[in-house]
């Protein structure tokens, strides 16, 4: 992507007027670092791997894949199809529900089929499962992206049902890898209620591919701050029926999905691989997030919803980012979530942001980062859950303050100690934090970090 657009141009005004001159010029400063790294290249599978996964998809578990459609373009509507007919595993039916006013989606849809040699059902005369077809709904009116989506769900036969918007593709490989992962899962014997994927974005083309998202395993904690978990969505036909989307959080409707889910207690599976692209053009929110700004005020709620379902006593508040939001809870965190065995923070610095977080290795997690940068996909500025912090950072309960005293009073002395020392120790203390059966949860504000 060109490092000065009229869209990159665009976000940098907005964000001008949200957040200030100086927020401004880190943001607009760590994009064009980030712009200026290693190109990223989305490389779909060989031919003789998509040989073999068909090959391979013969047992696999059958999908459902929703598409909420309101005056699609037929172009986007065909590359759509065009990438399901694709898919490696053949087990998968496409659900079309069709808010438009027009007959142009279902004209273009028919046609696509028929050239294509797709079935094309009508859903009210058709509610089994048949592999390889479209069947389409025409909703009577328009109810909005979770009603619309609702039709769709409803309808839902396969064992698995993936969400798709109307203008997006997916991978050749996305219903394999989901399904290969579901059955990973299940041999291990777990029942994955919630299957997400990496994903990229698009030009509205579809040629050219970039900022890809490659996500975390599932953190609680991080999911509270942003809908990271975000596309390729798939979930457990029964348990999504019986959840649905929720019309008042239209804009933030699967945000909202995702955490109720959590609130179930779901297992969550991450699949790391890009099986989703993100088409970007001018009404999208992906292009413009100003588009649809009612969306970040919907994810608001539907977090300040989680957190009073879990009996907190917590106000959530906007970051500077859109989309992005914290949590800070009346009084202590440790009163408000007796699950939270440890409070960690970043550690003090110069111009250089040090986070505290090791990663198994013992590098630093963000290391290098400047300060007022938010690394990637603003990571280092979101609360979250972390396996080992550094043990200077960290403040507990009551009850395992003589824990940590005699982990501290193990350390070399202020000065002699040494990045090995130091992780090693706090490694072996925060692996006695799991033990207990409780999280690590770190804040980047460094509230209540003991320094």
């Amino acid at each position: 992507m060109a490092l000065i657009s009229l869209s990159n141009l665009k976000k940098t005004w907005y964000y001008m007027k949200k957040n200030g001159p100086s927020a401004a010029f880190f943001a607009a400063l760590e994009r064009l670092e980030a712009l200026q790294s290693a190109p990223y290249l989305y490389e779909p599978p060989t031919q003789e791997a998509c040989n073999r996964q068909r090959e391979d998809a013969a047992k696999s578990p059958s999908f459902s894949v929703v598409v909420p459609a309101y005056a699609t373009r037929t172009a986007h509507l065909q590359a759509l199809l065009d990438s399901v007919k694709a898919q490696t595993n053949p087990n998968w039916e496409l659900l079309l529900a069709d808010a438009t006013a027009g007959n142009q989606v279902r004209n273009a849809a028919q046609s696509w089929a028929r050239e294509a040699d797709v079935p094309f059902l009508l859903a009210r005369q058709e509610g089994t499962f048949k592999p390889g077809c479209i069947r389409y709904l025409k909703l009577e009116k328009n109810l909005g992206i979770a009603g619309n989506t609702n039709e769709g769900i409803r309808m839902a036969r396969g064992e698995y049902t993936g969400l798709l918007d109307h203008d997006d593709l997916l991978t050749p490989d996305a219903l394999y890898e989901m399904a290969q992962a579901a059955m990973r899962e299940k041999k291990s014997g777990k029942r994955p209620e919630v299957l997400y994927s990496d994903e990229d974005k698009c030009d509205d083309a579809a040629q050219t591919f970039y900022e890809p998202h490659f996500k975390t395993d599932f953190n609680p904690d991080l999911l509270l701050t942003n809908n990271y978990i975000c596309h390729f969505l798939v979930m457990d036909t029964q348990f999504l029926q019986r959840l649905l989307l929720r019309p008042g959080y239209d804009g933030a409707q699967d945000y909202d999905l995702v955490l109720r889910a959590m609130a179930e207690g779901a297992c969550f599976v991450h699949v790391p691989k890009v099986l989703y692209h993100w088409r970007c053009h001018q009404d999208s929110t992906a292009q413009n997030p100003q588009s649809k700004t009612y969306a970040y005020e919907a994810g608001k709620r539907a977090v300040e919803d989680y957190c009073r379902r879990a009996g907190w006593k917590a106000k959530v508040s906007h970051l500077k980012h859109l989309g992005f939001y914290r949590v800070d809870y009346e009084g202590s965190v440790f009163a408000q979530r007796p699950e939270i065995g440890a409070l960690a923070g970043p550690l003090p610095g110069g111009r250089r942001f040090c986070s505290g977080i090791y990663l198994p290795d013992g590098r630093m997690l963000y290391a290098g980062l400047r300060r007022g940068f938010s690394g990637p996909m603003h990571r280092a500025a979101l609360q979250q859950d972390v396996d080992v912090a550094d043990i200077r950072t960290i403040q507990v309960p009551p009850a395992l303050k003589p824990l940590l005293l005699e982990a501290l009073e193990s350390l070399p002395r202020a000065g002699e100690e040494t990045q090995e020392t130091v992780f090693a120790q706090s490694k072996a203390f925060c692996e006695e934090i799991h033990a207990r059966g409780l999280r690590i949860l770190w804040d980047p504000s460094g509230k209540g970090a003991a320094f």
